[in-house]
């Protein structure tokens, strides 16, 4: 993208943009998608405003983008709720940001009306919130009630690797190194150059992002990871992903996702939404999740993060070794470990693990 400050004002900058995706080398179907919605907000900030028989020009409709205000484009995200998953939503949402964000920066708009919009939309955690405590003899037997294959495929991943919801919604078999495991023989996994040297390990990637092609596919969910992490499988790991992989219905998808669907979304990658519903449905059976309940007291996805950083930290005394992991150190940081990860990330975390099957 151009970082130029250059005055622009195209008649119409939904089509200014839509070019510049081409010129970027964008895919037809990437320029459709944003295309689609661009258009539909584009139809709606007219409307709201009474501009919608217009074409081109101060009060017509192909302007409309360039007058919304971050009023406008909250009551746009609000309108698709209830219409579209939460995931589209988001999506959508994404589209308008990076809309907002090339225009302002090549200099057709003076700023972003979508800023306010995202940040609310993101999820604000505290940085240190008052959690409940569970022991790892309290999350074993919790885990003990989780049975379906890949409800227990994706708790223990969460648990025993800390990533975020949308990093495992993410996560495709290339992205799953496990050579020994019966697995193998059956798809295709692995197939990063990074994981050849590492195996037994889950690749989580820094380039995902809300309604961009990764892997031949428009994600849903972002890694908000500063770089790529690679995560070691322990022995636990690698017996619930392969117990899901025996089971895993053929993906919709050619990115192959490790996670998939099996009940109305079948073979369909599964979404945050829909992992933490799964979530939420097993910690309110066992006591752990309320209505209303809060980031104090409900287990969520987002828990699990805490658990695994908490009990892993106190484990090894390491928070370099931690935060490597967890994906929030900066490059120079985990170009340390990237370059020492047998010897260093690997081994401690290994030594270290928690035990919960």
């Amino acid at each position: 993208m151009s970082s130029g400050t250059e005055s622009l004002d195209p008649a119409d900058p939904v089509g200014y943009f839509l070019e510049d995706l081409t010129y970027h080398g964008k895919t037809d179907r990437t320029k459709r998608s944003y295309e689609r919605v661009l258009r539909r907000f584009e139809a709606f900030v007219a409307d709201r405003r009474g501009t919608n028989g217009g074409a081109g020009g101060g009060d017509g409709k192909a302007n409309a983008t360039a007058q919304a205000t971050h009023r406008d484009c909250m009551a746009f995200v609000h309108s698709l709720r209830g219409d579209l998953a939460e995931s589209t939503v988001a999506t959508y949402a994404a589209y308008l940001h990076r809309y907002y964000t090339y225009m302002t920066q090549v200099g057709a708009f003076e700023s972003n009306p979508m800023t306010l919009v995202m940040e609310e939309m993101d999820e604000s955690v505290d940085k240190d919130p008052a959690r409940r405590e569970i022991d790892v003899p309290a999350m074993r037997a919790f885990l003990d009630r989780v049975r379906h294959p890949l409800h227990r495929a994706v708790i223990v991943t969460l648990l025993k690797t800390g990533m975020r919801v949308g990093e495992l919604c993410n996560l495709d078999l290339r992205d799953v190194s496990m050579p020994d495991s019966p697995a193998a023989s059956a798809y295709e996994l692995g197939r990063r150059p990074t994981l050849e040297s590492r195996p037994d390990s889950l690749y989580v990637t820094g380039d995902a992002r809300v309604g961009e092609e990764l892997n031949g596919e428009i994600r849903s969910a972002a890694n908000k990871r500063k770089r790529e992490t690679v995560i070691p499988i322990d022995d636990e790991l690698e017996r619930v992903l392969t117990a899901w992989l025996a089971v895993r219905p053929d993906a919709v998808s050619p990115a192959e996702p490790l996670f998939v669907g099996t009940s109305g979304s079948w073979g369909e990658r599964l979404d945050p939404q829909t992992v933490r519903h799964i979530v939420e449905e097993y910690a309110r059976d066992h006591g752990w999740y309320r209505t209303g309940g809060g980031a104090s007291e409900n287990v969520t996805p987002h828990y699990f993060r805490h658990f695994f950083t908490t009990h892993l930290r106190d484990r090894t005394g390491d928070r370099g070794v931690v935060k490597y992991l967890r994906g929030d150190v900066a490059e120079d940081i985990i170009d340390t470990y990237t370059h020492n990860w047998g010897d260093q990330v690997r081994a401690t975390y290994e030594a270290h693990i928690y035990r919960l099957l």
